[in-house]
């Protein structure tokens, strides 16, 4: 293994990894096998395979390039090959392979590299080389020639582009003298000798067979498509296009989810352009309904000899089915279907967005199709791994995100939750990556060890889904409950029931505290005592107020507004008029609904009774306090602490309790220490002070 490129050589097979293929002017990286029976290069990008049968190598050349050492194929077809990549160490194993498989002897070259422009041109199957005395200063091609035209004493060489070159050489233009002897002009010899092996596509003699405005998604609009022996002929309203069989990469077949019509894919490489937009997929739209009977334009002889019994001269049937099989014998390619994947709907596809447009993800048996705007074909092999993110917007649906060994990711949107399951367990049958699968398997593994992972094996993930989606109904059921609603709007009463649940705790825990305060607050004047004890009651307010929700059983409920009560009774008919409506969803239309009914329609019903509940509740609230009263005072007559005098002073208190029971109870806990130093105080000092305490910690708790 002497190049960095080596994978391995295993009896005659021989493998470089590394390796660059010269096409239409750019170097594609892929991987090269050379065996006894042909030479195979792989591209990377695309997986496209192009082979060359051993036998059909006549010459190789060894040299030096620009990246290193290079490999030239020269066919007897007259077509040729350029692999660049290896090291200087790799020419002896390379020769040797060449002696013993090919019967070649592999030649070193070397090119010229004076700079001179003046030289003589050969022609030599499908190479034009422009030879310096016995050297070889540059070749060209001929398969890249797009155009040539002439002049004077002028050729022009105009080539086909690559999309994936930086760089790109437009044109090369000949100087060719004059000749002094009688024939042909050398300007059209040299023309002619480009024309016969230039890829220039012309409409010459009749077409196989013709079909009449066919519905093409992309590029979009109704095509007729002509069918050549060497190329495809789209012609449009507005644009043409010339596809050679070359150029198809791959053919898909993929059932729409409706099971009406079918979608027939071609992949492009190099794709057709219109200006600066790029299509490396024709995608055709059919209807199952459509029927078709056709005649080649050819005799039975002649299709006999071509397709060799692949296609007859009558052909009838669906019209996907007649195009495709043309296209399968023209092309000579396989057309791919999906596999055993179904989805929860019993479609081979599943339903999703990519860059905010909706397709149709198909998972195959070697990777994933995307259809159709934009289209998008990911192969197993170039993907590192593959994602299940949470939904952007809802949990009712899921992202999956396919990230590719060069970087590239694509995320497949608003996928719908019931197809979680049948898309995870077609991803672990095939032993892909998964990337949040867990801690275990975010490590380096290989495929296979993927195989232990069972079906029904626990999803961290699935569940994760159900959990946010139970939390989300539950605060949506809370939400819409009249109790939890009205509370916060009614800031009034909702102090009253803090002031309740005050009492019940605030009995222990204050009196100690206070207790504590007592012994160190003592030393210092009583103004000073005031402003603690006043700025103390707000915290210890807030901080009993996250209780609220404790309330008294016995208390009475709150009325619910009139949209609540409009809502109740309307809710079961929301859910017939829409069924299977969520619960969140069934919130936001009523919200609709209520906010376009009238004014008058609100008023006459559902605000009249909503006053009526009102006074109720209001009745209700002061028999309550009614009795809250009695039980305060209860207390107070009972409480040995309390001395004659103080007794006496009740009656201010008392009048507060009357609008909150449990603010006079706090004064008996709260402000222990604020009532013992103010005894020797005058008896209009400490009525003015019971009096304003409980305004005080109204204010601090506002």
């Amino acid at each position: 293994m002497a190049g960095p490129g080596v994978v391995g050589l295993v009896g005659d097979v021989l493998e470089y990894g590394d390796i660059h293929l010269e096409q239409k002017g750019g170097l594609v990286d892929g991987r090269l096998r050379l065996s006894r029976q042909s030479i195979v290069f792989k591209n990377s990008k695309t997986g496209k395979v192009e082979s060359v049968q051993g036998g059909d190598v006549r010459e190789g050349i060894w040299r030096k390039v620009a990246r290193g050492y290079g490999l030239r194929l020269l066919l007897h077809n007259g077509s040729m090959h350029k692999y660049d990549g290896f090291r200087e160490a790799d020419f002896d194993k390379m020769s040797d392979f060449f002696k013993s498989n090919y019967k070649l002897e592999l030649l070193e070259r070397e090119m010229c590299v004076k700079g001179w422009n003046w030289g003589s041109a050969r022609f030599n199957g499908q190479l034009l080389s422009f030879d310096i005395g016995d050297h070889s200063a540059f070749e060209i091609p001929l398969g890249n020639v797009s155009q040539c035209a002439t002049g004077k004493n002028e050729v022009t060489l105009e080539f086909h582009q690559g999309d994936d070159s930086q760089v790109s050489l437009m044109e090369v233009r000949f100087y060719v003298p004059p000749s002094q002897e009688d024939g042909m002009d050398p300007v059209e010899a040299f023309s002619q000798n480009v024309l016969s092996q230039a890829d220039i596509i012309q409409a010459t003699g009749d077409a196989l067979c013709i079909f009449r405005e066919l519905q093409c998604l992309t590029p979009r609009g109704r095509y007729d498509i002509r069918i050549y022996p060497t190329f495809l002929h789209l012609h449009g309203k507005t644009f043409d296009y010339k596809i050679p069989y070359t150029t198809v990469l791959r053919l898909f077949l993929l059932p729409h989810k409706d099971q009406r019509q079918m979608f027939f894919v071609i992949s492009l490489d190099p794709p057709i352009k219109q200006g600066q937009t790029r299509y490396h997929f024709l995608i055709l739209l059919f209807s199952k309904d459509d029927e078709l009977s056709l005649t080649l334009n050819m005799n039975e002889e002649e299709v006999q000899k071509k397709f060799d019994g692949k296609l007859s001269r009558q052909m009838s049937g669906p019209l996907y089915e007649v195009v495709s099989r043309i296209m399968k014998s023209l092309v000579s390619r396989k057309i791919t279907v999906p596999g055993n994947f179904l989805g929860n709907s019993g479609a081979h596809c599943i339903s999703c967005s990519y860059k905010a447009s909706s397709g149709l993800l198909y998972p195959l048996e070697r990777g994933f199709i995307y259809v159709h705007k934009p289209p998008v074909h990911v192969r197993f092999d170039e993907i590192a791994h593959v994602n299940f993110a949470r939904g952007t917007t809802t949990t009712r649906s899921f992202d999956f995100e396919i990230e590719s060994r060069q970087g590239g990711q694509y995320t497949f949107s608003s996928i719908e939750r019931e197809e979680y399951g049948k898309l995870f367990d077609f991803v672990n049958a095939k032993k892909l990556n998964i990337k949040n699968r867990g801690r275990k398997d975010n490590m380096k593994q290989s495929y296979d060890d993927y195989a232990d992972s069972d079906d029904d094996q626990h999803d961290a993930y699935l569940e994760q889904v159900k959990a946010e989606g139970r939390i989300r109904e539950e605060a949506a059921n809370d939400s819409e409950s009249g109790e939890d609603t009205d509370e916060s709007f009614d800031p009034g009463e909702e102090e009253d029931e803090v002031d309740e649940e005050y009492d019940s705790n605030a009995g222990g825990s204050s009196s100690s505290s206070g207790g504590e305060q007592s012994g160190e607050e003592k030393p210092k004047k009583a103004p000073a005592k005031k402003a603690k004890i006043v700025r103390d009651k707000p915290v210890k307010r807030r901080s009993e107020g996250k209780k609220q929700k404790n309330k008294d059983p016995d208390a009475p409920k709150r009325p619910m507004s009139a949209y609540m009560l409009w809502l109740n009774a309307s809710r079961e008919k929301i859910k017939s008029d829409n069924p299977g409506i969520s619960i969140i969803e069934l919130s936001k239309k009523a919200g609709e609904l209520w906010k376009a009914m009238s004014p008058k329609e609100k008023k006459e019903e559902w605000d009249t009774k909503a006053v009526i509940a009102k006074k109720e509740y209001e009745k209700k609230m002061e028999e309550y306090r009614a009795s809250a009263k009695t039980e305060v005072t209860k207390k107070k007559k009972d409480s040995p602490k309390k001395s004659k005098g103080k007794a006496d002073k009740s009656a201010p208190a008392s009048r507060s309790v009357t609008k909150s029971p449990v603010k006079g109870v706090g004064d008996s806990f709260k402000s222990k220490e604020f009532v013992s130093s103010d005894e020797s105080s005058s008896g209009s000092e400490e009525s003015e002070k019971a009096a304003t305490t409980p305004a005080s910690s109204e204010s601090g708790s506002d």
